[in-house]
This record gives structure tokens, sequence and C-alpha cells, in this order.
């Protein structure tokens, strides 16, 4: 079953705090590993939908150490600066009876093991699939698919969230009736000055600007800008050193490439760069984006092709040229990660229940598979902690 499927019935009841069904094993904190959470669709099949894996340092593999319940379809997550919460979405269209989904915060234990910082709240729109906090840890901000819509909520100093202080409607459709009939908002990132957050509405074919107040955790719309009719802005990545906006355009497998200026808050087009050389199969998909630690390469994933595809950026321009497709080794790479270091990049692939593993060559950004992979049921989301 599909997100657009399943998102039509799922329902959350309120509150309760995060379960366990298996305990991290002892020494989960060793300096040999590093702790990581991967986001799923529980697809009313489990309970527990936060996986806990460690990576080795030295080759990449992985192991489960946990799984915890954190209430269904936690598809996304994103972690607090401090690395001590975790903050999950439920991607489902009805929370506590309103056409909504939810958002809980979940302190993350020495061992690694989830306990929920108060009540899930409410994201004011159905299936949200994204969330960031901003670089202060005082806000919170969700981007809802089927709502057409973004939020922000305040983030208190033990990392519990509150209410959402702003519900901002998006407008607009595109030409592609089966999938931008209205407004489809897919992510919201802070800009790296933290005074600005963008938003990309796929249904609407559009970027959209907010004024971010750290201190009240309010969005209030500032400006927009028109991507390629048709394109269907998804996520997004800056580049190192914030000049750039890079936009995964998950219809027209395309990847955008704007300049930023964060003084005024606006966005200008660079170029746009297709991210496969021939045409795609129909039902082909841009999806996720990532740059890399060192800020010279940027990798995306696309479905149904399933591969991964390497760019090398020019530092000046911010301008992108592909260097690399490779297999994900599995299907439908929703997501991917590359950890801290940046030596290994885990691509997860929701149709395989698996999270395969690749050795980035650190000079030319190239991708290498290991041969490693791990079963983990429809992985959607992978953030190291």
């Amino acid at each position: 079953m599909t997100r657009r499927e399943f998102v039509a019935t799922s329902a959350l009841a309120a509150g309760g705090l995060a379960t366990a069904c298996a305990h991290p094993a002892a020494g989960l904190l060793s300096g040999g590993e590093l702790p990581l959470y991967v986001g799923t669709y529980t697809e009313g099949k489990r309970s527990q939908g936060v996986h806990l894996l460690r990576m080795r340092r030295d080759d990449g593999t992985l192991r489960v150490a946990g799984a915890y319940d954190v209430g269904p379809e936690p598809s996304f997550l994103a972690l607090h600066p401090n690395g001590r919460v975790l903050y999950a979405v439920n991607e489902v269209a009805d929370f506590g009876g309103r056409a909504s989904g939810a958002v809980g915060a979940f302190a993350i234990d020495r061992s690694g093991a989830l306990t929920a910082l108060g009540p899930r709240r409410a994201t004011g729109g159905g299936a949200p699939c994204y969330a960031s906090v901003d670089r202060t840890g005082r806000a919170l901000l969700v981007a809802n698919y089927t709502g057409g819509n973004v939020a922000s909520f305040p983030i208190d100093e033990q990392g519990a969230i509150g209410d959402a202080t702003a519900v901002r409607q998006h407008e607009g459709t595109g030409p592609r009736a089966d999938r931008q009939e209205r407004p489809h908002a897919h992510c919201i990132l802070p800009d790296p000055t933290n005074r600005w957050a963008i938003a990309a509405d796929l249904g609407a074919d559009r970027l959209m600007v907010y004024r971010l107040d750290e201190r009240t955790a309010s969005l209030s719309p500032s400006s927009a800008v028109e991507a390629r009719r048709g394109a269907g802005p998804r996520h997004l990545a800056w580049s190192a050193d914030g000049r750039t906006l890079y936009v995964a355009n998950e219809l027209d497998l395309t990847l955008g490439v704007w300049r930023w200026d964060a003084t005024a808050g606006t966005l200008a087009r660079v170029e746009t760069v297709v991210l496969l050389p021939k045409a795609a199969p129909e039902g082909t998909t841009a999806a996720d984006l990532h740059l890399s630690p060192s800020g010279r390469h940027l990798y995306a994933s696309v479905r149904g092709v399933d591969q991964l595809v390497v760019f090398s950026l020019e530092p000046e321009t911010g301008q992108a040229s592909r260097v690399q497709q490779i297999a994900s080794s599995g299907r439908w790479p929703r997501n991917f990660a590359i950890d801290p270091s940046g030596r290994f990049l885990l691509a997860a692939n929701q149709r395989s229940n698996s999270i395969a593993v690749f050795k980035i060559d650190a000079r030319t950004g190239l991708l290498e598979p290991t041969g490693h992979t791990i079963e983990v049921p429809a992985p959607v989301c992978v953030r190291f902690a």
C-alpha cells in the first residue's frame, strides 16, 4: 500500500509513551559504532515504527539495536541540534478526529532508547511527510503533504513541543492532474542564517519563502518563486556556503539550482540539470537530496529506475555536473543518509525492505557498493544521531 492510499484511511490515537520491542544491546554507545534511527511505514501491520541501528565506523556494516512504538506511520524524523531529542511525524490523515497528522518529541537516553516528551501535536494538515529543526533548537517545522500547508511548533528547554504557533496554507496547482491537483507541501528547511525557512510545494510548483522567528517559532509569508511547470519540487539541500539552494524536482526528474540572497530573503534561478541522461520509464520519480560533509558533492535518489546520482559542485557558482549513476542495491530508494565522516552512504530502499551501504570516495565523491544490506521493513527516513 502506498502513502497516497493508506493515508486516507489511517487514524492515530493521541498520547502515550514510546515503547520498545527490543532493548539496545549493552555497549551501544561504544566508540566503534554510530547510532542512527530509521523511520518506516507501519501500514497497520506493526506498532514499532522507528528502528535504532548501529553502524560500524570502520566498514559501515549495520546491526539492529532496538525498535520503538511512536504511533503509526512514523515516516520522517528530525533531530534536535543537541542530539538528545528525536522528532517523528505520524503520516496519517486523521488525528484526534481532525483532518490532521501528528508529530511527537522523544527523548534519547544513553542507550539510544526513546521516551515520549509530552503529547503528540496536531500538524494542522494531513500526511505530514517532512520535519526539520531550526539551528537554535527552538522551532520545529513540518510540511503536510495532503494538507498542502506547513506548520511551526515551539520547542522548550527539554525538547518537548507545544501546539503549532503557525499553520500556513499554500495555494496553486500544476499541469499534472494526477499529482498536482492541489498544493502538496513536501519539505521545509531553515536557511543557514536561521532567519528564513524555505518550503517546497510539489503540487503548486513553487518554492515558498517564510520569515522565521526563532523566539516565537512562528512563520510569516515573505515571497515565492515558480519552479518549472510540472517539475514537482520535493526535497531541498543547501550548499556549504549557504549561497545556493538545490531542489530535487520529483516529477520532471531535474535538479533545480537557485541562488539565495539571505539579506533580502529571495531566490533566483541559476540552472536546471537533468538527473538522468536518458529518458526514464513512466513512474520514475526523484526522491531525496543530500550534500556531502565536504560540500563538494551532491547526491540524489531516483525511484523506479532505483538509482543514486552523484553531482560534482562548482564552488564559486554552485553549478552541478553529473559524475555517476549507480544502482541503489534495492527497490524504491525513498531516502538516504551520509554518515558524519562522509565515508558511507546508506540507501533506504522502501519496497525491498532494506538499507544498503555504499562507500564514498573522499576525492571523487563516487559511490561503491560494500555489498552489505540489512533488512528493515519499509524504510522511509534515515537519521544519524
